[in-house]
């Protein structure tokens, strides 16, 4: 291993040369506090930045073994770490006049939410962190001495600020930890009380616009109707009051515009861990709740959409039901199902992101229609049994249609902002002449899929096996884009590159077909869960920009890859 001056001495030798000269740094160098390991280096100055770790013993970093003896501490240590190198660059960065990342540091850039990442990972002796250099050049010649003064003043000066505990904001790394530890609690509780979700009192659970997910200011803070309110003593000492939203099928409703769909996308965001400040920090919501909407188009592979549409005009076989192009309806009822076999215990529905006729059929078209000329059975038909057999529970956002109030546990009203219990009043309407429906919900939900993945689906050799990331929404597999823009629930690119590289490991990994789609997705998450995320990485340099998806994500990717091919 070289040493940092001999780092700088080579830099600055190459001071003025070919652009291509600089992967003679690649290599491992000794620094005062930290060793700098140079994974790769770019080819040219517009080639992806090349890829780096700081590798700092945990002695020398200081932080306390107490907030790192388990994995959620270390999960949230990671995560606050992350945010502080990238705060620290950030003066930096913005000093370089230089287009594109030329001459700049990055790292994985986190949002509100606290989620598990390869960009800072903490071992038993040390702590790694994963970050990408935009090597300096003039034009394509080397600029050796900007680059020594990168390696030998910057970079010490981020590790002295960003990582070393002495001169971090301990209180607010103290506290994050404790809020993940409370966070993680609360939502142990909810299978413990029989809940499915929890909204604290005094939560701002509206974002600050379109394009932003921080919280609105001067919002309408979260008040939970009295009957629901549920205390919760937390492992920090606190005492926390709010909504416990119970099992079964939970109606929110109310007139457009006043908080409804806000409600359901705090819900749907609190799946994961939050930071300090967002306003959902003690939004709760179980771990495998999916949210549930209609895609045309998307494809369907040999998918039992039955307990939904049967009957298909032409004999259309919907027990294995295949498309390339889905309409509303049929998407919605796959996604349901897709939802079931990667074992959700938990819908979110919002009305506006759904097919009609796959939601209601009213009492007036069920009069007009026979039932043996409808291929389609609403949900409504099937959110009872679904409830009743299987133990999946439903919260549904309704603001046009009561349908669903006869088959409703409880229903909540949003009215400015302000929730109201008002399941007595609903369902005193929905049991009065003229309003009630006719009853033709099920007794049975029907078969969960358990489908078989085909070693062809995967077998792909050379550039077609290659997965690249296009933003958020499509990963490109060879030149077949697989579009996740459906997925409401990703919240990170960096999760999207944790999907494309977990595909990746995972055409390299199926050997035989006797395995369903979600015990091979077991298999990988176990397989993670023993050797860190970074694992599935075929490539050195461990590279810093993957985040964990869910495995309801995962599974839904795979779904929507059009050249999968199920077992017969």
């Amino acid at each position: 291993m070289k040493n940092a001056t001999a780092l700088g001495q080579t830099l600055n030798a190459l001071d003025g040369q070919k652009y291509g000269a600089y992967k003679r740094i690649k290599g491992s160098y000794q620094f005062a506090q930290y060793q700098l390991a140079v994974d790769h280096v770019q080819v040219d100055p517009y080639a992806p930045p090349s890829k780096m770790r700081i590798i700092l013993n945990r002695k020398t970093a200081g932080i306390p073994d107490e907030l790192l003896d388990t994995k959620d501490k270390r999960i949230a240590v990671a995560d606050f770490l992350t945010r502080a190198f990238w705060n620290k660059i950030q003066a930096t960065n913005k000093k370089v006049k230089d287009s594109g990342t030329n001459g700049k540091v990055l790292i994985d850039r986190c949002g509100q939410e606290i989620l598990e990442r390869t960009s800072v990972v903490v071992n038993v002796d040390d702590i790694e962190v994963r970050f990408e250099v935009g090597l300096p050049a003039a034009g394509r010649k080397i600029k050796g001495k900007s680059a020594s003064y990168l390696f030998k003043t910057v970079l010490p000066e981020v590790v002295e600020q960003a990582l070393l505990y002495r001169n971090l904001d301990q209180k607010a790394l103290k506290e994050q930890v404790t809020l993940m530890l409370d966070q993680s609690f609360i939502r142990s509780e909810l299978d413990q009380r029989g809940l499915v979700g929890f909204v604290a009192n005094g939560a701002i659970l509206p974002r600050k616009s379109g394009v932003s997910d921080k919280p609105l200011e001067k919002a309408v803070s979260f008040a939970s109707p009295k009957n629901f309110e549920t205390q919760i003593e937390l492992p920090s000492g606190r005492t926390v009051i709010g909504m416990g939203i119970p099992g079964g099928i939970t109606l929110i409703v109310g007139g457009g515009y006043h908080g409804k769909s806000t409600l359901l996308q705090a819900l749907e965001r609190g799946v994961y861990h939050h930071i300090a400040g967002d306003g959902r920090e003690l939004v709760v919501t179980r771990q495998d709740a999916v949210k549930i909407r209609a895609e045309d188009g998307r494809n369907i592979e040999k998918v039992n959409i039955s307990p939904f549409i049967n009957h298909l005009p032409g004999g259309k076989d919907t027990m294995r039901f295949s498309t390339e192009n889905a309409s509303g309806s049929t998407s919605q009822a796959a996604n349901v199902m897709e939802a079931l076999e990667a074992d959700t215990s938990l819908l979110l529905i919002d009305e506006d992101t759904s097919a009609t006729n796959f939601m209601i059929r009213d009492g007036r078209m069920q009069k007009l229609i026979a039932p043996d000329k409808e291929p389609i059975t609403p949900f409504t038909n099937k959110i009872k049994p679904l409830y009743e057999t299987l133990d999946v529970s439903t919260i549904l956002i309704v603001g046009g249609s009561g349908d669903y109030f006869e088959v409703a546990d409880q229903i909540l009203m949003m009215d400015e902002y302000q929730l109201k219990d008002v399941t007595e009043t609903a369902k005193t309407v929905a049991n009065t002449e003229g309003y009630r429906r006719e009853d033709v919900s099920h007794d049975q939900f029907g078969d969960i899929p358990a489908r078989i993945p085909l070693k062809k689906s995967f077998a792909k050799s050379g550039k077609e096996s290659r997965l690249k990331v296009k933003g958020r929404d499509t990963i490109l597999y060879g030149r077949e884009p697989i579009d996740i823009s459906g997925l409401e629930q990703l919240v990170d690119d960096s999760q999207t590159n944790g999907i494309a590289m977990m595909i990746d490991f995972l055409q390299r990994q199926i050997v035989d077909e006797k395995v369903t789609l979600e015990q091979a997705a077991d298999k990988l998450y176990k397989y993670i869960e023993e050797n860190g995320l970074d694992a599935i990485s075929p490539y050195t340099g461990h590279p810093g920009n993957l985040a964990l998806p869910r495995k309801q994500e995962f599974c839904a990717a795979i779904n929507r890859y059009r050249g999968l091919k199920i077992k017969e």
